[in-house]
């Protein structure tokens, strides 16, 4: 993959500040991914405080994530400026200050400006905190990148859960207090770990751009791979929207709605290590075909299923819902040869996370109009047909997505 600044060799950097980078980066990550799921957890408090439709509940969610997609690449250019450790911590303070706001909010209005505040702080983390990490190992990044993914799957299983508890024994704007209080704390300790790291690497953004690594330049490829993977961006945000109201539909409770956000999280987690291994040893292709079926399937089992069924499924449910994006993103660099992977992957996270955001509006207006049943069944066909660009494209040349990554 292509490397956005030169990355310095790890033995340059001190094994204790290395580590406490890696902390720290795994801190943020998990902190600020645990924030942003607690919007799921809050929907249907949210319903019932603003009496709001399937659409506003969407629109909220959809405050939060847009405004993260659309600052992203904004966020990090901020980086030249501002000394990226710096900037971590104020961007974690900011979004503490909108999940503070969202607490004090007194209508639907006020609620979504105050999600807009969290996304604007939410939005630096993920290529700040990446490049940290990136910089202070050098090319042993490997690794320690992998471990910093995954504390963002545990910052989504252990926030909703634990907000889901504590609303059944105390007040939802105290809880969302607790929540802003948490954020504060991540970011006393983000800027402690970080305060005696160097800022000679923090600042090698001005130095050329390198690559490394082989690429097959293939442009309709590209889009193939990316039309499938805004498809199955959709899929994944639209069903977690809508999870805790088919859990409600089936009589499960506060606590059992942000267990099963758990168990999907969970799931996705594991997904991330076994669909790659199925890439690797099946080609990106079928696995993306096998994952995005599964997906399709499963999501109509939790809808028709009893409750207790329906807990069960969710764990394999998150394996092939979160598990498929790291096949996409892997395979990018199939049909993309390296000098142009960095303009690939804006254009790739832009569309994925703008689809995630803007698609649960959609089905929203399709729930409001035809039923929460209709809405989850028309996003099991949109898994069902999201994997066919990629197929098409790997039928046309048979080795595009087929080689191991």
């Amino acid at each position: 993959m292509t490397s956005l600044v030169p990355a310095p060799d790890s033995s340059d950097t001190k094994p204790t500040t290395r580590k406490s980078t890696l902390i720290a980066a795994c801190t943020a990550h998990a902190t600020h991914d645990g924030l942003s799921d607690l919007v799921y957890v809050f929907l249907p408090v949210w319903q019932d405080m603003f009496m709001l439709g399937y659409v506003g509940l969407s629109v909220l969610r959809s405050a939060y994530a847009l405004t993260l997609a659309v600052l992203q690449i904004p966020a990090a250019s901020l980086s030249a400026r501002i000394r990226p450790a710096k900037l971590l911590v104020l961007s974690t303070v900011i979004t503490a200050l909108g999940w503070l706001l969202a607490g004090l909010a007194g209508s639907g209005i006020a609620l979504g400006a105050a999600l807009v505040v969290a996304g604007v702080g939410a939005s630096v983390q993920h290529p700040i905190a990446s490049g940290l990490v990136s910089r202070a190992y050098g090319k042993a990044a490997k690794r320690p990148l992998g471990l910093y993914n995954f504390a963002g799957d545990v910052g989504k299983s252990l926030l909703p859960a634990s907000a889901a508890a504590l609303l059944a024994y105390g007040a939802y704007r105290d809880v969302v207090m607790v929540y802003a209080g948490v954020g504060l704390c991540a970011a006393w300790g983000i800027g402690a770990l970080l305060k005696n790291t160097g800022t000679l690497a923090e600042h090698a953004t001005s130095q050329k751009i390198s690559s490394t690594g082989e690429g097959r330049g293939n442009p309709l490829g590209f889009r193939a791979l990316l039309v499938t993977a805004v498809l199955d961006s959709a899929v994944r945000m639209g069903f977690l929207t809508f999870l805790p109201f088919v859990i409600k539909v089936h009589g499960g409770s506060l606590t059992q709605t942000g267990l099963s956000l758990t168990l999907v999280f969970i799931g996705g987690a594991i997904g991330k290590f076994c669909c790659g291994w199925m890439a690797d040893s099946w080609g990106s292709a079928r696995t993306i075909m096998l994952t995005e079926v599964a997906t399709a399937v499963l999501i109509v089992a939790v809808l028709v299923a009893p409750l207790t069924v329906a807990m069960l499924v969710l764990p394999l449910l998150g394996v092939v819902l979160n598990g498929t994006s790291s096949v996409l993103y892997g395979a990018v660099t199939d049909v993309v040869e390296a000098p142009g992977l960095e303009k690939a992957f804006s254009i790739f996270y832009t569309g994925t996370i703008g689809s995630g955001a803007l698609a649960p509006v959609l089905y929203g207006y399709v729930g409001d109009h035809a039923g929460i049943t209709v809405a989850v069944t028309v996003i099991a066909i949109t898994a069902a047909v999201s994997f066919l660009p990629v197929t098409v494209m790997a039928a046309r040349h048979r080795d595009l997505f087929e080689q191991p990554r």
